[in-house]
This record gives structure tokens, sequence and C-alpha cells, in this order.
């Protein structure tokens, strides 16, 4: 065998070098995490809800920019490294409200072939349950989603729904005590509720036992859709009702929860409402969660299902804090006195 000249083993060893140094940046460029996202994949997620609330949509029928709320879960989902537009494409289905429509909405979703459901409250999660077995689905808007037959517990949900859960239900009674507590000598109170389908008895159970503890009546108004607002609040006029109180559901988005809150105004009616935005929109009061922080948790289920974990052994989250927000605007307009105890408790108060 001829031997190296000195000049080929430098060649040989330089050619040796740069293949290492190659292999060690190319090692530092791969990552290490096996629960990273797959390289180039574009994931693609069904949201199912109420309603988009007017705003623009893009083709995919998800608002453009939406509301405050839409963006924190979009947020989150940015947070957590999926881009919509990029690696991410969402498809957004409404059913204005109408619960009818949740079923076929689902399964248009589903038909789509998406890796992952979002549904936003009690019925669009049973839409999509009855739609899939095998989709992952990620709620958010619920309230006691285990009372609801949705999960089969907190801790170990099964199937394949998970999420964060809403307002826990004793959160309706301790609504019915602040508002109370505000105007101590109110008796006769209107319970304004989106009428469902289905309705659940199990609602208003913790509501209806304050009520008795605290010698109120309460009086039922239902709608189903925004242009039955204003009969409603001419029947509570009718029946003297004496202040308003807001159950929760997906249907109070912008434009609705404006209109009761006008309506609540022209009515002089004190009112406590299940959301923050009431508030800052220009209502009385509000004993909420921080429905923001909801709705970016949403992107961590999704992140750890893309990453591989099964939904039904993700524990569903319970909200541990509430904020009570306080209108002094709006109270002073009322010609209301809140008591000073209740405003050094309050978390936030509007003036």
């Amino acid at each position: 065998m001829r031997p190296l000249r000195t000049a080929e083993c430098g060649l040989r060893n330089g050619a040796a070098t740069a293949f290492i140094v190659v292999l060690a940046v190319g090692l530092l460029v791969v990552p290490l995490r096996s629960d990273a996202q797959q390289p180039g994949k574009v994931y693609r997620i069904g949201n199912l809800a109420v309603s988009a609330s007017g705003y623009e949509t893009d083709l995919q029928r998800c608002p453009i920019k939406g509301t405050p709320l839409w963006q924190a879960w979009v947020e989150g989902l940015r947070e957590r490294g999926y881009i919509p537009g990029q690696n991410l494409l969402l498809e957004c289905r409404w059913t204005g409200g109408r619960e009818e429509r949740a079923a076929s909405l689902a399964a248009e979703l589903v038909s789509l072939k998406v890796d992952l459901l979002v549904a936003n409250g009690t019925t669009q999660v049973r839409a999509a349950k009855q739609a899939t077995s095998t989709i992952p689905i990620v709620m958010y808007g619920v309230i006691d989603p285990v009372r609801r037959g949705l999960v089969a517990s907190l801790a170990h949900p099964g199937g394949n729904v998970t999420g964060p859960t809403d307002s826990p239900m004793e959160l309706e009674g301790k609504r019915l005590q602040l508002l109370k507590e505000a105007i101590p000598k109110v008796s006769r109170v209107a319970v304004l509720s989106f009428s469902t389908d289905t309705p659940e008895p199990i609602f208003g159970r913790e509501r209806e036992a304050a009520a008795r503890a605290l010698g109120v009546t309460l009086q039922f108004y239902g709608v189903r859709d925004s242009a039955e607002l204003t009969g409603a609040f001419a029947a509570m006029t009718r029946a003297r009702a004496e202040a308003l109180f807001v159950d929760p559901h997906p249907f109070w988005v912008p434009n609705e929860q404006r209109q009761v809150i006008d309506l609540a105004a022209q009515n002089r009616l004190p009112a406590m409402y299940p959301l923050r935005d009431f508030v800052t929109a220009g209502g009385l009061m509000a004993y909420d969660v921080n429905q923001a922080t909801i709705r970016r948790r949403v992107g961590s289920y999704v992140d750890r299902i893309f990453k591989g974990a099964n939904p039904g052994d993700l524990p569903v989250e319970q909200p541990t804090k509430f904020d009570l927000l306080i209108n002094l605007k709006t109270a002073k307009a009322l010609g209301l006195t809140i008591p000073p105890s209740m405003l050094m408790r309050a978390d936030e108060v509007i003036e």
C-alpha cells in the first residue's frame, strides 16, 4: 500500500474534523425533547361555539380579530407554538344560540378530519361527544361537567373529553347573596336565562336554596334570542321585579350583553351578572372567575394532547379564584348606595 503523503494526511484529517463539526452542529439543532411538535405538520382544530357575535370572519368562519376572550384562547395556543395560518388551521362553526344546530355542525367539523375539537358550552360539548368518540375534545364554558354527564370524574375524566371548567354550581348561591347584600331590601328578583331545549334542574338548586334562606322570591324569564329580550323586561316590570339576576350561558356575548345592560338601566333594575364584561360595559355588579385565564388554559390542554396525552387521563381543572366587580357609576345612576364593607371586599371598583 502506498504511504500517505503529508498533504493527503492533512486533507483527510481536515475532512474528518469538518465532519465532526458538522455532526456536532447538527446535534445542536435537532430538538432534544421527545414531545416536540412534529416538524412541518399543520394541525387542524375545529371550534364549536354559540356565536361569533357579528365579528368579521375568515373563510373558515373564525373571527379575524374577535372579542378579547377569543383573543385570549388563540393567544394560549400561540404561547405554546401553534400559530394560526402557519402550523395551525382553525375551523369554526356557530350555533347562533339554536341548540338543534349543534349536532349537524359538530358532524361537519368531524367530517373535515380535524385533529381536535374545542367546544364552548354544555350543548356544544354534548354534540361533539355524539359526533365522535375518537377525536379529542377540549371543553370550556361548562359548569359541573360531572353532574352533566360529560366526564366520569374531575380527576379521571375518561373518554375523549377534558378541559377547564367554568364557575362551580355553588357560585350561583353566592351571587344571589351578594346581590341581597348590596340591596338589603330586595325581595323579588327576576332571573334571566337563555332557554334551552334540554333544561337542567340541577343548575338552579344552589341559587334557589340561597333564595329561601334570604327570603327572596325568584321570578323566571327565558329567551331564545336577542329579539325576545325587550318582551322579557316588560314582563319583569309588570311583575314588579326589584332586581335582576342573569344566569351564565355562552349566549351572552357582547351584542346581547349590551342589550341586557341597556334594558336593565331603562327599567331601573340593579343586576348581578355572571361575567365581568357586563360590569366593564356598564352593568352594576358581577362575581366571576377570570374567563381570559380559563381560555388561555385551553391551549395547555391542546398542547398536551397534540404531544401524545390521552384526554381521558388529563384531570379537569377547576377555577380557584373569583372576582367581585362593582360599577359605582351605575350604582349612582340607580340611586343605590353600596355598603362600604362590600366595596372594601371588591376586587375591582369602577368609578
